[in-house]
């Protein structure tokens, strides 16, 4: 039984309500999807529908108790990061004692033990983008919606943030990730679903996306090129 199920007929902003047109794909349980696209393709854009952000939403989104973790960081006004992560222990069902021990063993493994009663609106992007991904994995949702992680990233946290997330996997969470960064994507993704121009071009794994671009053993940098060759990029 699948997680997320997205079925976007169409959707769009006021003065643009077919932005999105024909979206239809699902993520099962310990799946991660990539969701790729050119720049201004429609990923965050589709991302937003099933969050039900945009309006005019002509389709059907069913969607599990979900973690997202967005491309720009958000953080309420005059909390620290502590007092971030008190406020969502606050709103979970979990053990207090397993959800701090939970929560000091991901803030050591990003790094940020010592800045904790900071604020983050004061931290660098990296860092602001390590303390929101620090407050979804401690949600421990059916499903994680993704957009953009590794934006802001040193290579040190990026690769922690593909362990947890294999971890996640392995507890049967579902991943919808969009992502630019094709050569990791391939590496980690269990299918993908690429998106053009408000719609869908093509949803299925590697070799389905080698069979649609023609070519058979080319990575998956090389089929999105061939596949999205004459598509306008912003």
């Amino acid at each position: 039984m699948n997680l997320l199920n997205v079925n976007i007929e169409s959707a769009g902003y006021p003065g643009n309500p077919d932005l999105l047109k024909n979206i239809k794909f699902q993520v099962g349980p310990g799946e991660l999807v990539g969701l790729i696209g050119t720049n201004g393709a429609g990923k965050s854009s589709t991302i937003k529908g099933i969050l039900g952000i945009l309006t005019g939403l002509k389709g059907e989104i069913h969607l599990p108790e979900y973690a997202y973790i967005p491309e720009r960081p958000i953080f309420y006004e005059n909390m620290t990061l502590w007092e971030h992560i008190n406020f969502l222990s606050a709103t979970l069902k979990q053990d207090e004692q397993d959800f701090r021990q939970r929560a000091e063993e991901l803030l050591k493994v990003f790094g940020l033990s010592h800045v904790i009663h900071q604020y983050p609106e004061s931290f660098s992007k990296g860092m602001q983008q390590k303390g929101i991904i620090v407050l979804a994995l401690l949600k421990q949702a059916d499903l994680y919606i993704i957009d953009e992680p590794f934006m802001g990233l040193d290579p040190k946290a990026t690769k922690k943030l593909l362990q947890f997330l294999e971890i996640e996997k392995e507890r049967g969470a579902g991943i919808l990730m969009s992502t630019h960064v094709l050569d990791t994507a391939e590496k980690i993704c269990d299918r993908f679903v690429l998106i053009a121009e408000g719609t869908l071009l093509i949803e299925g794994d590697l070799q389905a996306i080698r069979e649609k671009s023609g070519l058979l053993t080319g990575d998956l940098l090389d089929c999105f090129d061939i596949l999205t060759d004459g598509i306008a990029h912003e």
